[in-house]
């Protein structure tokens, strides 16, 4: 009895091992005659920022700079500011001598009285019908050549007197007392502080999306966490022959000095331009061309769709879609050229 018993167990046990077998071995039979698909790497349609960033840098000026150069030649007398020293229009910073002008505007002023008497006479004694009308002329003439004498010697004495033309502060001197000057030697340099401006230079791709008044966020190195609300005060008319840039003037606000920016200082600009902060995108490289319309494949089903698509920007990577695609879609990431509709495939890898 006990054998009949370990025979029938064998023979169940045999059963049971050859239905696995069949049932497994039908499995792989089916899964073989099943495609498998051609593996690829997918993205999922989003939205995107694909505004175009613009990233500049340059330094703080004075919009006006003013080379003060001396009128006359001489020996320089005084001098009444130092670099720093802020002064007004009409603040004389420095003096020559001008002993010799002086002294040939009183000589001047002299024969101006001289011929003024001579005038006066002559022409009292015209109304009595004393003089002649080429005499009354004459001293007529000795007059004014008396007052222009005069008035050239008061411009020469002028001369010896430097004086600010507007309201700004001395970033430069160059002359001390008893340096001898020629005219037209530069003197000073003065910086107008109300107006500070730096000067960028922007790529021609760039430049047409900007345009005069248009705010500008502005961050000087020398004052971090500070944020200055500037704009763009002009745009120059052409580009710099060898850069290819095309140079913006971007004003600060009127207070920048009172807020401790001094010229010198680098500041940076980095804004959007062309903002497009919500654009459905696909990668640049899924994106095909058969003749002049362009399409994707999307994945459905684990098989690809031929899809025609509108496209705008290409911005980096990526490739704005206006037409074609909707938001959550599968589309196949990389290049479709040899890829065709209807085809098998299999997700392998996602396209952040």
């Amino acid at each position: 009895m006990p054998n009949l018993l370990v025979a029938m167990a064998t023979i169940i046990a045999a059963v049971l091992l050859a239905g696995c077998e069949r049932s497994e071995s039908t499995t792989e039979s089916n899964a073989a005659n099943e495609p498998r698909g051609t593996p690829v790497t997918a993205v999922e349609v989003m939205p995107r920022d694909l505004s175009r960033m613009l990233s500049a840098s340059g330094t703080v000026a004075p919009r006006v700079r003013i080379r003060l150069a001396s009128r006359a030649a001489g020996t320089v007398d005084q001098v009444h500011v130092e670099v720093g020293d802020a002064v007004e229009a009409g603040d004389i910073l420095a003096e020559l001598d001008v002993s010799e002008e002086r002294a040939e505007l009183e000589r001047a002023r002299a024969q101006a009285e001289e011929a003024q008497v001579d005038y006066d006479r002559a022409a009292e004694l015209r109304e009595r019908g004393v003089v002649s009308p080429a005499d009354y002329q004459r001293a007529l003439a000795r007059l004014r050549v008396a007052n222009s004498e005069q008035l050239l010697w008061q411009t020469r004495v002028d001369f010896g007197r430097v004086a600010a033309p507007r309201r700004s502060v001395v970033t430069a001197r160059y002359i001390e007392p008893g340096e001898a000057v020629q005219a037209q030697d530069t003197l000073f340099q003065l910086s107008a502080m109300d107006t500070l401006v730096i000067r960028l230079g922007v790529s021609e791709l760039d430049v047409g999306h900007l345009q005069p008044g248009q705010p500008v966020p502005l961050q000087l190195d020398a004052l971090p966490g500070e944020e200055f609300d500037a704009r763009i005060r002009r745009i120059y008319p052409s580009a710099e022959p060898e850069s290819r840039l095309v140079i913006v003037e971007i004003a600060l606000p009127e207070d920048a000095a009172e807020r401790n920016v001094r010229p010198g200082y680098l500041g940076r600009v980095r804004m959007a331009i062309d903002a497009r902060p919500d654009t459905l995108a696909v990668p640049a490289a899924a994106v095909g061309q058969n003749d002049a319309k362009r399409y994707v494949y999307v994945i459905s089903g684990n098989r690809l769709e031929h899809r025609e698509v509108e496209i705008g920007v290409t911005r980096g990577d990526w490739t704005e879609i206006l037409q074609g695609l909707a938001r959550d879609e599968v589309v196949l990431a990389t290049n479709p050229i040899d890829r065709q509709d209807g085809e098998a495939v299999r997700i392998v890898g996602w396209r952040g």
